[in-house]
């Protein structure tokens, strides 16, 4: 079956589910798509060099958390959020102004209870014919994985936190 459109789901524990979906954004925006990222866990204080890409080439960037969840001092407020971060999402997708939307870590707004998979299951079977959607983050559940068009697991073989080494600007953000 032929669709205008694909969903696709970067998962798995290993790293670049998120830098592969920025290669789409790259993509997207060079083919004059209207894109938007919405990032479910990352907070505004992240300055990541995907977000000063999107700044200069004009694509819309929002982060919504408020940081890991191993970070957060009222998980509560964690959940809040990502509560936020769906209704946004679900209005950029339902609006049919967008060529693309990424849908960074989304799978933990789902694993962790923040939003119900049915709603987003939902919204990203029905999406417009137009808005193609990328979402990632470990553990893209059943029902997320039988909608997509694509699913990519990434396969953790090493990494160099595991050695203690720490996260370098321009490789991991």
């Amino acid at each position: 079956m032929e669709r205008s459109s694909r969903l696709l789901v970067n998962t798995g524990e290993g790293k670049g589910k998120s830098s592969a979906a920025f290669g789409v954004m790259s993509r997207g925006w060079a083919r004059g798509w209207k894109v938007v990222v919405i990032q479910f866990v990352k907070g505004g204080k992240w300055k990541t060099g995907e977000r000063k890409l999107a700044d200069q080439l004009g694509i819309e960037f929002l982060t919504l958390g408020d940081g890991f969840t191993w970070e957060s001092d009222d998980l509560a407020t964690t959940a809040q959020l990502g509560q936020v971060a769906w209704r946004l999402a679900k209005e950029k997708i339902e609006s049919d102004a967008y060529d693309l939307i990424i849908l960074d870590e989304l799978t933990y707004a789902i694993t962790y209870g923040w939003i119900e998979e049915a709603s987003v299951l939902e919204t990203l079977s029905h999406r417009p014919a137009r808005t193609n959607i990328v979402v990632t983050g470990r553990g893209a559940t059943d029902g997320l994985i039988g909608i997509a068009d694509t699913v990519t697991e990434m396969h953790k073989i090493k990494h160099a936190y595991d050695l203690g080494i720490k996260a370098k600007k321009g490789i991991e953000y």
